[in-house]
């Protein structure tokens, strides 16, 4: 056996021990809600994944994940744009095998609020005790995931019931109201306009018109 030929059958065998490797992992890892600051989801996600990879913890730490449902957001003009919208704000579910060190990498990372857990109360004093984290259950974990999998897209626009809106096309340019309901799915809104001196419900499409601070 040549030298090459060693090599390629030592690298297949580590090959095959990565993967059983992951495969144990994935097996015996939990599912773990991480509260971060507000915003910083998708920065403590990509910092975690790089201090994984720091601390040489990839067999302990396998997946961090920011559960999302598609949306889509009307914007002024009526156009339509493709976004997500997070499941959890404020959290970051990380699956991994708990132990001292896998916690440590999580709990130093940047943005990182603390772990979702039973909080163990101190002896003595009045400080706040450890928070003992506390895997999700399995039947948390296929909601979570079914949602996300399965939920058809949310559309969403900066109008609500009560807003003060001008008219900018149509019929009724220039005419003030107040949105008494939208219809997302249709994008379209009802207001309420006051014509020849009395408030007359009117329909008009979301590009129509412009919310007034």
């Amino acid at each position: 056996m040549d030298s090459a030929t060693g090599e390629d059958f030592n690298s297949g065998l580590q090959s095959e021990e990565d993967l059983q490797s992951v495969l144990n992992a994935l097996k015996e890892s939990r599912w773990y809600a991480v509260q971060v600051a507000s915003g910083c989801e998708k920065r403590v996600k990509a910092t975690l994944e790089q201090r994984i990879q720091t601390f040489d913890v990839a067999d302990r730490i396998v997946d961090v994940k920011i559960p999302h449902t598609p949306a889509v957001k009307i914007r002024k003009d009526g156009s339509r744009q493709s976004t997500e919208e997070k499941v959890f704000p404020g959290y970051v579910l990380v699956r991994m095998i708990m132990d001292d060190d896998v916690w440590q990498v999580v709990r130093n990372t940047s943005h990182v609020i603390n772990f979702v857990g039973a909080e163990q109360r101190r002896g003595t004093g009045r400080g706040r005790g450890h928070v003992k984290p506390l895997p999700l259950s399995h039947s948390e974990v296929e909601r979570i995931f079914k949602q996300t999998d399965e939920q058809e897209a949310v559309v969403k626009i900066d109008m609500a019931t009560g807003d003060k809106i001008i008219v900018l096309s149509g019929p009724f340019k220039d005419f003030e109201g107040e949105v008494i309901e939208v219809s997302p799915e249709r994008s379209k809104l009802k207001a309420l306009l006051s014509i020849f001196g009395r408030d007359t419900p009117v329909e008009l499409e979301f590009n129509q018109v412009q919310k007034q601070s």
